[in-house]
């Protein structure tokens, strides 16, 4: 599929319809802007949710993975 897009003096590109439904993009997805040696390459973007815990998220991970560390020891079978 090929469209014709104009660049407004913003540098704002709009894509048309009938391409962003082939592509199944939503409105706040993103793409990467490449050069290639054949021209502009348009593609959509892998974006990964991050999540900054807080101290006390950390101190609850810790607590969660000592009682884990109990729990497995008591659960170790014994040697015969």
């Amino acid at each position: 599929m090929k469209a014709t897009l104009t660049i407004t003096r913003r540098g704002v590109v709009t894509l048309p319809a009938k391409i962003r439904k082939a592509l199944d993009l939503k409105p706040d997805d993103q793409l990467v802007a490449e050069t290639t040696p054949e021209g502009l390459l348009l593609r959509p973007a892998i974006t990964l949710p991050v999540e900054i815990y807080t101290a006390e998220r950390v101190r609850e991970f810790d607590a969660s993975e000592r009682e884990l560390e109990r729990t497995l020891r008591r659960r170790k079978p014994k040697a015969r």
